[in-house]
């Protein structure tokens, strides 16, 4: 109920405010998939879930959930998955929750660099995605953002409108992972989204960003 009320509101606000481009939607399956992309602003969920004309599962850093009351009961009531980043057994739960989604033939969303790029590069992806794709026996599609971290820069609490900035997501086809190593197949994907981006690549993870920052 929240996802579909923000999405009338919140969502027609962002198509017609800043007339976001998307190209590719074809590419989503209509059953359950993982949309992985690279991750600029605290924006791309926002638009994301715009521009998509089905509800996305976003997996979220559980620092959301912990503390911050308000910002806590909006993204439990959009259907967020709380993830922990560090990683370790702690992040299976979000597994746990994501997998059931997808055999439903649901949607999920993942930044597989865990965090936003500091300075409009592309780092090297994390494994969760792959891993849960594997595990749900879904496709990956990835896609490419651009723009966000324009109308949202890391500091701003909210998008803001910028003469001649223009956010742009791009779908590619699905990517299927269940093939060779788990490392490789992350690689194939975020190459895949490098393609979709032409952002620099950098083989090293990006560093992690704290809450409010």
């Amino acid at each position: 109920m929240v996802y579909r009320l923000a999405r009338a509101t919140a969502g027609r606000a962002l198509r017609w405010g800043w007339r976001p481009r998307v190209g590719g939607l074809e590419h989503i399956p209509p059953g359950g998939a993982i949309l992985a992309g690279n991750h600029l602003s605290v924006a791309d969920e926002l638009f994301l879930g715009a521009l998509v004309p089905r509800h996305v599962a976003f997996w979220a850093k559980a620092e959301y959930f912990r503390g911050h009351r308000p910002v806590g009961l909006l993204v439990r009531g959009l259907g967020a998955i709380p993830v922990e980043r560090a990683g370790g057994r702690a992040v299976l739960t979000a597994f746990d929750a994501a997998v059931p989604v997808l055999r439903r033939g649901g949607l999920v969303a993942v930044f597989p660099e865990g965090t936003r790029s500091p300075d409009g590069r592309l780092y090297r992806g994390r494994t969760g995605a792959v891993r849960l794709a594997r595990l749900a026996g879904v496709p990956i599609v990835p896609f490419g953002v651009s723009g966000t971290d324009v109308v949202q820069p890391i500091h701003a609490r909210r998008p803001r409108r910028v003469p001649g900035a223009q956010v742009q997501y791009t779908f590619g086809r699905p990517v299927d992972v269940e093939e060779g190593t788990v490392r490789a197949a992350t690689d194939a994907v975020m190459a895949r989204i490098g393609e979709l981006t032409g952002q620099e690549y950098v083989p090293s993870y990006a560093p992690l960003l704290r809450l409010g920052r």
